[in-house]
């Protein structure tokens, strides 16, 4: 079903300061960055290998980002998995029993098509499915 890691998300509350320790100490470069007001977050992207680091900074004091911050502190929110059609992928892990938190494909950054399974399901891992046509 999944094909690679796509990226991992990376909660920051401040995306500047972390692209300086990203591009500075570990010499790595952001090659774009977008806001993706639909889950109110800010996100540069860090490309490594056949994968990339996605570090997410909330726009809103409510948004998820903050809120798992908040919760956690700053690290690791996901990671994301590249599957070829993300709408069958939903439908056969819901019908292997996994929640879903998101049941149907939404945007998401890059242009993806992205769906979340409920980290009850996954060992406490936030699990992304990510489509990129």
């Amino acid at each position: 079903m999944v094909g690679k890691v796509d990226h991992i998300g990376i909660a920051v509350k401040n995306l500047d300061e972390a692209l300086k320790f990203y591009e500075d100490i570990l010499g790595m470069k952001c090659v774009d960055k977008e806001v993706v007001e639909e889950q109110k977050v800010k996100v540069a992207f860090l490309p490594i290998g056949d994968t990339e680091v996605e570090l997410l900074e909330s726009t809103e004091e409510n948004g998820p980002i903050a809120k798992f911050i908040e919760k956690k502190g700053e690290g690791i929110q996901h990671i994301a998995y590249r599957v070829d059609d993300i709408e069958k992928a939903i439908e056969e892990l819901k019908e292997k029993g996994i929640k879903m938190i998101d049941e149907k494909p939404r945007y998401g950054a890059g242009g993806a098509k992205i769906a979340f399974l409920h980290p009850k399901s996954t060992f406490g891992v936030l699990i992304e499915l990510c489509q990129r046509d």
